[in-house]
C-alpha cells in the first residue's frame, strides 16, 4: 500500500488516497485499487502539519499490519493424533464452477421461479450442490447430499428436500434451457449458424420397461430399459437444447421436436444442421428447407450411406474419374486423400398434412471423399470382427445374439433363440460369407455427405461435418466423466430433473473449456478442479497441496487465485463470495 497523489490540472488541487497495487489477472496489466480516500491536500493541511509525511507513515503501518497478518507461527505437536471420524478435507476448485454458475445468472433464475411457491428450502442452493457434485463427485442424489461437507457452502436442506425440488426443476426445464442460451449469447458469444444434432440413450437399473423407459436396440451388449436423448449443440461444443424421448423412439423421429424448439425459441437466424445418416429422411429435409430449391429456409449437412445406396451411386463412388487431392489436382495412384463432388437432383418422400406421402425433388451437393486414415481404421476394425466371426463358426455355443453382434453378419447357417438369444442347434454347418467381406471392403475409407448448401466449398462441408465429433465427445463426457448413467431416480419428472442437472453441469464445463481457449480436455479440467483441495491446518487456516498449469489457466480465466499455499477461512469465503457477484 502507498500514498497516492492525483493532481487535477484544471483546479490545481491534489487529492490524496491510500492505494494498493496489484496485477489484474484477466487484463494482465498492473493497476491499483483505492483502500482509503483521504481528501484534498489543501484541506488536509488545515488539520495536519505535513499531510503527505503523516499519511505515508499511515500507509507504512498498514503494510506492517498486513504483513504481520500474513505471518503465522505454528506450534506443532508431532505426536498429536487425529480425533476419530475427522474429515477436514475441503474442495476449493468448485469456485470456478460457482463463477460460471453466477455469470449465467442461474441463481437469479431459480430464485425468481421459486418466488411464488411455498417451498421451505432454497431451490438455488440445492441446484448448486447437484451441479457441483455432478462434475466433481458424480453419483446418486444421496451421495451428493452425504458429501455436501466437502464444500465451504452452507447447504441448509434435507435429502427429502432435494427429491421434492426435482419435480420443480422438471417443470421449468425448457425455460431454463432458453435462459442459458440467452445468457451464453450475451456473456460468452454463441454461434448458432451451424448446429450439430445427435441422439443417444441412457440405461436404467430396472427390471421392466414403462412408458418412458423402454427397450431399444441393445448397445454395448447391455439389455436394459433406456431413455433416448436428442441434443442440439453449437459450433463451440456448448449444449443448446435437449429433449427426452421413450427408449424405443427412432433417432429420425426426434429431430423435428428438438430442432423445432431451437428454431421457435432460441432467436436463431438461418441455421445449417449437421447430423449423421440416422436423421436423414424426406420429412426432416423438407422440414428444414421448406421445400425451396433456391434459398432454402434452413440447411443441412448429412452423412449419406454408401453401402446402402443405389448401384449407380456405388459405381460413382468407385469410379476414379474426377477425384482430386486437397489442392484440386488430379490424384496419383498412391494418395492419402481424394475428393470429388457434384450437384444432384434426388427424389424424397414427404408426409403431407393429410398423412399421405408425396414425392418431392431436392437439389443437393454430393461430396464423396476417401481417406487413407479412415481406410486403415476400417480394415483394423473389420479384422477384429472377422476374427470373432471365425470363432463363432468354430465355437457357436460361446455366443449369443448380443455377444455375436457384428460378427454374425459374416456367418451363414446360424440362428438364435428368440427368447434366450442363444445359438440354436442345427444340422446346417455355419460358413463364412467371403462374398460379403469382399463387397464391404470395396468401400473402406470412403465417406459421402449430402448438403443443401450448393455453393459451400468441399473443404468447408467436410470441416463442418467433422465437427460432429464434438457432440459424440459430449455424449462420452456425460456417460464417463459425469456418470449420467445408470439413472437411479424412477419418477418421470425426477428423471427429467436428473438430465437437466447434467445439462447444466455439461454447459458449465464446456464454458470453462472455452474460456481457457480449449487447450485442455474436459476430463483434465474436471480432474484439476477435483484436486484443488485443502485441509484444515490449525485455527481456521487451510493448507493447499495442488497447483498445475491447468489450475493457473482456470484461475487466470476467471480471476481466482489458485496459487496460494495457505488461506484463512475468511479469505476463502471472500474469494467464494466474489465468484457470486
Amino acid at each position: 500500500m502507498y500514498l497516492k497523489k492525483m493532481h487535477n490540472k484544471k483546479t490545481g488541487r491534489t487529492y490524496l488516497s491510500i492505494a494498493h497495487k496489484y496485477r489484474d489477472p484477466i487484463k494482465k496489466t498492473s493497476t491499483d485499487r483505492t483502500i482509503k480516500s483521504l481528501g484534498y491536500l489543501d484541506e488536509l493541511e488545515k488539520e495536519y502539519d505535513n499531510p503527505i509525511s503523516h499519511f505515508k507513515e499511515v500507509a507504512r503501518k498498514m503494510n506492517e499490519e498486513e504483513n504481520s497478518r500474513k505471518k503465522v507461527s505454528l506450534s506443532i505437536d508431532i505426536d498429536e493424533q487425529l480425533e476419530q471420524n475427522t474429515n477436514n478435507r475441503k474442495n476449493f476448485g468448485y469456485a470456478a464452477i460457482l463463477k460460471v454458475y453466477h455469470e449465467l445468472e442461474l441463481h437469479r433464475f431459480f430464485n425468481n421461479k421459486a418466488r411464488h411457491t411455498d417451498f421451505k428450502f432454497n431451490t438455488n442452493s440445492i441446484m448448486i450442490l447437484l451441479a457441483i457434485s455432478r462434475l466433481l463427485s458424480p453419483g446418486s442424489k444421496k451421495k451428493a447430499f452425504d458429501e455436501k461437507g466437502m464444500y465451504f457452502e452452507r447447504f441448509n436442506f434435507s435429502l427429502d428436500d432435494i427429491y421434492r425440488a426435482l419435480s420443480h426443476y422438471a417443470s421449468i426445464s425448457k425455460e431454463l434451457q432458453r435462459h442459458l442460451n440467452e445468457k451464453i449469447t450475451v456473456k460468452y458469444g454463441r454461434n448458432t449458424k451451424t448446429i450439430y444434432y445427435d441422439v443417444t440413450n441412457y440405461y436404467f437399473e430396472i427390471d421392466s420397461p414403462d412408458e418412458l423407459r423402454k427397450y431399444s436396440k441393445p448397445k454395448q451388449n447391455r439389455k436394459k430399459p433406456v431413455v433416448q436423448m436428442g441434443l442440439a449443440m453449437d459450433s463451440d461444443g456448448i449444449p443448446l437444447h435437449y429433449e427426452l424421448f421413450p427408449g424405443n423412439k427412432l433417432d429420425k423421429e426426434t429431430f423435428r421436436c428438438v430442432i423445432g424448439e431451437v428454431r421457435r425459441n432460441y432467436d436463431t437466424d438461418r441455421i445449417v444442421v449437421v447430423a449423421d445418416m440416422g436423421i436423414i429422411t424426406g420429412d426432416n429435409i423438407y422440414y428444414l428447407t421448406g421445400g425451396k430449391k433456391d434459398n432454402p429456409l434452413n440447411g443441412y449437412i448429412f452423412s449419406f450411406s454408401i453401402r446402402g445406396g443405389t448401384e449407380t451411386f456405388k459405381e460413382y463412388v468407385l469410379d476414379e474419374k474426377d477425384y482430386t487431392d486437397q489442392k484440386g489436382k488430379p490424384v496419383r495412384e498412391e494418395t492419402e486423400f481424394k475428393i470429388k463432388s457434384r450437384v444432384i437432383a434426388r427424389d424424397i418422400k414427404v408426409t403431407m398434412t393429410n398423412g399421405k406421402k408425396k414425392t418431392k425433388t431436392v437439389y443437393e451437393k454430393l461430396v464423396v471423399f476417401w481417406s487413407k486414415k479412415y481406410f486403415d481404421k476400417a480394415r483394423a476394425d473389420r479384422a477384429e470382427v472377422v476374427k470373432k466371426a471365425m470363432d463363432l463358426i468354430a465355437n457357436p455355443v460361446k455366443y449369443t445374439r448380443a455377444t455375436s453382434y457384428g460378427a454374425a453378419a459374416y456367418v451363414t447357417n446360424i440362428e438364435f433363440d428368440k427368447k434366450t438369444g442363444k445359438v440354436l442347434e442345427s444340422e446346417k454347418i455355419p460358413k463364412f460369407k467371403s462374398d460379403k467381406l469382399l463387397e464391404d471392403e470395396k468401400y473402406d475409407g470412403y465417406y459421402a455427405i449430402v448438403t443443401s448448401e450448393l455453393e459451400m466449398s468441399n473443404g468447408e462441408i467436410i470441416d463442418k461435418y467433422r465437427g460432429l465429433w464434438k457432440i459424440e465427445e459430449t455424449f462420452k463426457i456425460t456417460k464417463s466423466e459425469l456418470k449420467t448413467r445408470p439413472v437411479y431416480v424412477r419418477i418421470d419428472d425426477h428423471i427429467d430433473a436428473h438430465f437437466l442437472t447434467c445439462f447444466i453441469a455439461l454447459t458449465i464445463i464446456r464454458i470453462i473449456q472455452k474460456k481457457t481457449h480449449r487447450q485442455y480436455s474436459t476430463a483434465s479440467i474436471i480432474d484439476c478442479l477435483r484436486r484443488i483441495s485443502c485441509s484444515l491446518e490449525k485455527d481456521n487456516l487451510y493448507m493447499f497441496d495442488y497447483r498445475s498449469e491447468i489450475s493457473d489457466a482456470i484461475g487466470e480465466a476467471f480471476g481466482i487465485d489458485f496459487t496460494r499455499k495457505r488461506l484463512r477461512l475468511g479469505d476463502i469465503k471472500k474469494i467464494l463470495g466474489d465468484t457470486k457477484k
